[in-house]
């Protein structure tokens, strides 16, 4: 039997924790949770769309993202509005609010990657590595 520290879930479990608590102290400094941060980024990239859109991105489902987006929407970053072609579709934009948190978030990346201190070659391998894996996800 495998080591308890040679379990991929253990790894990448533990590696996923780090990470998010590294992003905590930035993200309170701007008043988002690490989930809510996800949504803007996805959003500041992305421009206006719909919630099923935002969950393919994030692998996240309606009901998960619902509750979160309703918050967001209550704390000015966002808008929800059901599209009139389709009410099953509600498309999500960001507030005035909400695009100039991007400037303030806009150092968070690289502060986050100099607090793990891995080169950016081993960053690169990382990506790709990760980037497999997701994709492997999403075939099945």
């Amino acid at each position: 039997m495998m080591n308890f520290s040679e379990h991929l879930c253990f790894k990448t479990y533990a590696a996923s924790r780090y990470i998010i608590g590294l992003y905590k102290p930035f993200l309170d400094e701007i008043s988002l949770t690490y989930p809510q941060y996800l949504v803007m980024v996805v959003l500041w990239e992305n421009g206006s769309m719909n919630i099923s859109k935002i969950g393919e991105f994030l692998h996240l489902d309606n009901g998960t993202l619902t509750p979160l987006l309703k918050r967001m929407e209550k704390n000015g970053l966002l808008t929800r509005v059901r599209s009139s072609a389709d009410e099953r579709k509600i498309l999500v934009s960001l507030t005035e609010e909400g695009t100039a948190l991007k400037e303030k978030a806009s150092h968070i990346p690289e502060a986050v990657q100099n607090c793990i201190g891995i080169s950016s070659t081993k960053n690169a391998q990382l990506l790709s590595v990760l980037d497999e894996l997701l994709s492997i996800q999403t075939t099945k």
